[in-house]
């Protein structure tokens, strides 16, 4: 996973695999941050987030959650129910309580409304950045690295004292309503207080020293303290995070930091004579990141010697082989993954993706078997799309390819294509047919779309 600065890498035959480049922004600042896409790690933070989301009130499932590689501390929201956590604060942050005090805040926020008063306050002045901010969310959600996280940046360094400064009111009424919202899921404010009194030391720092969350999130050593008050009348103050869920934290931090650290850093962090499960899967991470497959699998290979029904394992291997022009071997290791997780629409495009990458025609049913599965749960994810065009091609049906293709540029916004690539395939699909009647619908949405556009010009 090595970002290609000012551009988007994405590798050809591995798109959903663990810790996925999708995108690389487009200012030279942002130059190193790209948004990632991994099964396991998404597993975790929701299982953290949707607790909170749901005591919130909120309907979990419309909260988006995206993971930003930047080392930055910082999380925020954006464009209503979408959570950015920066990769800086999960490897910053020593525990689950922890990140799960930060989400709380951030849900605080959404559930207060914070974010809709902050855009009435901006005035007309701000709305072309308020349009660029969503519209970045809107291609991120869709899969379209591209034109997503480069739009998001480009806006966010425009926004960063107005649409994602909260004043100390909002800040206030986010830091208890993330504390009852910890309180109502049985868990501890104690992890949230550490964080921002962290944070509330760099309140006399001059901006370019301050962490991203500082400058968004005003702090104070008052309102630390009012946040301390509360953490000590909590009935849950005392209450630790189980081993487990620390393990799971260890794990998760320790995968970050092999893909992300340069391989030397993350091998001198997790040295050879570290034989704990973290450390082991950062250096599988890290020799596979160094092009050295001899000993990456041998570390991967003792964790699934623990650990056999552990799905994210097999994706791991089978990442490996894959990305090391070995298909054939790293099928079935992904074949495991989804066997053992087959909720993980992530595991099944990968696997697809590995099939496809076989070359060979009797691996492309199975491809395509996978792939209209992981679509039933994101129907929006344009590179699924792209591999399932390529699976159609493949076998001959120009039309489903030239559907698939249609319903990827529709998934991001790209009315024109969606239009020509739907109209391409409408000649040759069944008339009243399911996918007839879906190429008309992409035609006919998409159009009206384009001149909803023309008239804001």
């Amino acid at each position: 996973m090595t970002p290609w600065p000012r551009t988007i890498t994405i590798l050809r035959h591995c798109l959903a695999a663990t810790l996925l480049v999708l995108v690389a922004a487009t200012s030279a600042r942002a130059a190193d941050r790209t948004g990632i896409r991994d099964a396991e790690i998404e597993r975790i933070l929701r299982n953290y987030s949707d607790p909170l989301f749901r005591a919130a009130g909120l309907d979990a499932k419309s909260v988006n959650i995206y993971i930003i590689k930047d080392d930055s501390l910082n999380a925020f929201v954006a464009g209503g129910q979408n959570v950015f956590i920066n990769t800086g604060m999960i490897t910053s942050l020593k525990s689950p309580n922890e990140l799960k005090g930060v989400i709380a805040h951030e849900t605080g926020h959404i559930s207060g409304g914070h974010l809709v008063r902050g855009m009435d306050a901006m005035g007309k002045a701000q709305v072309p950045m308020v349009i660029g901010m969503l519209a970045g969310v809107a291609a991120i959600a869709a899969g379209a690295p591209d034109l997503g996280l480069g739009l998001l940046m480009g806006s966010q360094s425009i926004a960063q004292r107005e649409f994602f400064s909260y004043s100390r009111t909002q800040e206030a009424a986010a830091d208890q309503a993330g504390v009852k919202l910890l309180e109502v899921t049985g868990q501890s404010p104690r992890g949230m207080y550490a964080v921002f009194d962290l944070f509330a030391d760099q309140e006399a720092l001059s901006g370019a020293k301050q962490d991203p969350f500082v400058r968004t999130h005003p702090l104070s050593r008052e309102r630390a303290s009012t946040l301390r008050s509360m953490v000590d009348k909590s009935p849950f103050r005392d209450r630790r995070d189980s081993e487990r869920d620390q393990k799971e934290y260890d794990m998760m931090v320790a995968k970050l930091r092999g893909f992300i650290d340069a391989p030397a850093v993350a091998l001198r962090r997790y040295p050879a004579t570290d034989q704990s499960k973290p450390a082991r899967y950062a250096r599988a991470a890290a020799f596979f990141r160094a092009a050295d497959l001899e000993r990456a699998l041998p570390q991967i290979d003792s964790l699934l010697a623990e650990e056999p029904e552990n799905p994210f394992f097999w994706e791991l291997r089978g990442q490996m082989l894959v990305e090391s022009s070995q298909p054939v071997e790293g099928v079935p290791a992904y074949r495991k993954s989804v066997e053992l997780a087959p909720e993980e629409p992530l595991l099944r495009i990968g696997l697809a993706s590995a099939l496809l990458a076989t070359e060979q025609a009797a691996s492309v049913p199975e491809a395509i078997k996978h792939l209209k599965a992981a679509l039933r749960d994101e129907p929006e994810n344009a590179m699924a799309w792209y591999y399932l065009a390529d699976a159609h091609a493949r076998s001959g049906d120009d039309a489903l390819a030239s559907l698939a293709t249609a319903e990827r540029f529709f998934s991001i916004r790209r009315y024109p294509q969606a239009v020509s690539f739907a109209q391409r395939a409408l000649p040759s699909l069944k008339e009243n047919g399911r996918d007839w009647q879906r190429a008309n619908d992409i035609i006919s949405i998409a159009q009206s779309e384009q001149s909803k556009q023309a008239s804001r010009r």
